[in-house]
């Protein structure tokens, strides 16, 4: 069952708690949280569809895993389950959406270009990614509110 109200604060905040306290990597905390906050009833092992996507896939420095969590978070809420099914062409819109949405803002997708001149595992790295992984979480959670039709707190 779906929520009838969600707290975009709420989601971000717990997107970056996972982050920050190295519970979760950055695709893994956006996409725990995103299933916490709309399916909660389902099984953590979810999550362990995001686990070689943290720093760029498996630290390829490719794109943002953030923004991975996100496009697996899509799927999960919209995705098909039927081979065939035209459903594909709709989570892809939604993906595109996503990440042209991050590019904007921040003029790349890639992790390499995000965090370009910082220390991995440093405190300033910590921090940068910490951000990114909240504000995915939350652009992600607005495409599901809207195409679900869930009001936002």
């Amino acid at each position: 069952m779906r929520p009838e109200i969600i707290d975009l604060n709420k989601i971000r905040l717990q997107a970056e708690n996972h982050y920050r306290s190295h519970e979760f990597y950055c695709s893994e905390a956006v996409l725990k949280s995103i299933k916490d906050a709309f399916l909660p009833h389902l099984s953590d092992d979810i999550v362990a569809l995001a686990s070689g996507f943290p720093l760029g896939m498996g630290d390829g420095q490719n794109c943002c895993g953030a923004i991975t969590g996100g496009v697996i978070a899509l799927g999960l809420m919209f995705g098909r389950t039927k081979a065939s099914d035209p459903k594909v062409e709709y989570v892809m819109s939604l993906a595109k959406e996503l990440t042209s949405t991050f590019a904007y803002i921040h003029n790349t997708n890639t992790c390499y270009k995000l965090i370009q001149g910082v220390t991995l595992g440093s405190e300033r790295h910590d921090e940068i990614c910490t951000r990114y992984t909240g504000e995915v979480a939350v652009i992600t959670a607005r495409i599901i509110c809207r195409e679900a039709k869930i009001k936002i707190k």
